[in-house]
């Protein structure tokens, strides 16, 4: 089981006869074989009670996640990209939606583990955790017998929950067009997602009516926005390697962070785009950001496109969002 020490102490004390795990598995990720997943599942087996269940469908991870919080297992452990998590993220935290002791709620929750297997894996990253699947596995289990764990703060878009980013605008634009490119059977690749981006400011975005107002609570509105990209860590993505950061402070312990472009001319758009590949993130004279943010509302006055964890959900005339710290657990 796992128990932990106090409300305020991150490290857990695990015992690990009679745990019971989820072992997730979206067969269909980039770096996902059946290998990984036979190694990964044989090695938590030989300290733990695993179940292995592959993901057949969208949404169907959200199901496990929820499935495994009902029955009160210890750990569910992904093996998968960024919206696979997402989705068992989802999946694990639907019960704090209608409980009425968050604090309580939490502590039963099970604990969170990742295994990379998709072309990013921003969020495992963001732990530390090894980027080789092999690897990875190795540290998890150290990290189980060990007893190490910490609670993150995660970001809510409307009902959705995310766990490193939440966007509407440009970079929703381009998620949703790299969705199309997925569904024909090609590979979600930090290059493809780029040249998406350029293509969709170049043919498709309107750079003349900006169509977002941003609403902080105790705080004037500030209109005239044509995107918002929203952090709860950083780095925000990665180009293969190279870290990709809109915001340098952004932080599973804080609130979360936004950037907002006031205007979209192609040569500012562009140096602000290249800003990001440097520590200091998205910065120049048509950007605002702010940080440490626990809650606001980013109004469009016509549909636009929504992403959270990099997933596509849809059009929506604005977004409400919130920090919730401390919400999930993870082993890392």
């Amino acid at each position: 089981m796992i128990t932990p020490k106090s409300a305020a102490n991150a490290m857990i004390t695990v015992t690990l006869d009679g745990m019971r795990a989820l072992l997730v598995v979206n067969p269909k990720a980039t770096a996902t074989t059946a290998r990984v997943r036979d190694v990964l599942a044989r090695a938590l087996g030989s300290d733990l009670k695993v179940d292995v269940a592959e993901t057949q469908r969208r949404g169907h991870a959200i199901e496990l996640g929820a499935q495994a919080a009902a029955e009160g297992l210890d750990l569910v452990v992904v093996l998968g990209g960024d919206g696979t998590v997402n989705e068992v993220v989802n999946g694990l935290l639907r019960p704090l939606d209608e409980s009425t002791d968050e604090a309580a709620t939490r502590a039963a929750l099970p604990a969170l583990a990742v295994v990379p297997g998709g072309s990013t894996n921003v969020f495992s990253r963001a732990l530390d955790i090894p980027h080789d699947p092999v690897e990875a596995t190795g540290h998890l289990l150290d990290a189980l017998h060990e007893g190490r764990s910490r609670r993150i703060g995660l970001g809510r878009a409307d009902e959705r929950w995310f766990t490193f980013t939440a966007g509407i605008g440009l970079d929703a634009d381009a998620v949703r067009r790299v969705e199309h490119v997925r569904a024909g059977g090609k590979n979600a690749t930090p290059t493809r997602y780029a040249w998406a981006a350029i293509r969709q400011f170049f043919r498709n975005t309107d750079r003349r009516h900006p169509a977002l107002t941003l609403e902080i609570p105790g705080h004037e509105p500030v209109e005239g926005l044509y995107l918002g990209i929203v952090c709860n860590t950083a780095p925000w993505t990665y180009f293969g390697d190279h870290p990709i950061t809109v915001t340098p402070t952004a932080s599973f312990d804080t609130g979360l962070d936004l950037a907002a472009m006031r205007k979209l001319r192609t040569v500012s758009t562009l140096w602000a785009a290249a800003s990001m590949l440097s520590r200091d993130g998205l910065r120049g004279r048509n950007v605002s950001t702010w940080a440490d943010l626990s809650e606001f509302t980013l109004r469009a006055d016509r549909p636009m496109h929504v992403e959270v964890d990099g997933d596509y959900l849809g059009e929506r005339e604005g977004l409400h969002l919130r920090a919730v710290p401390a919400a999930l657990r993870v082993i890392c």
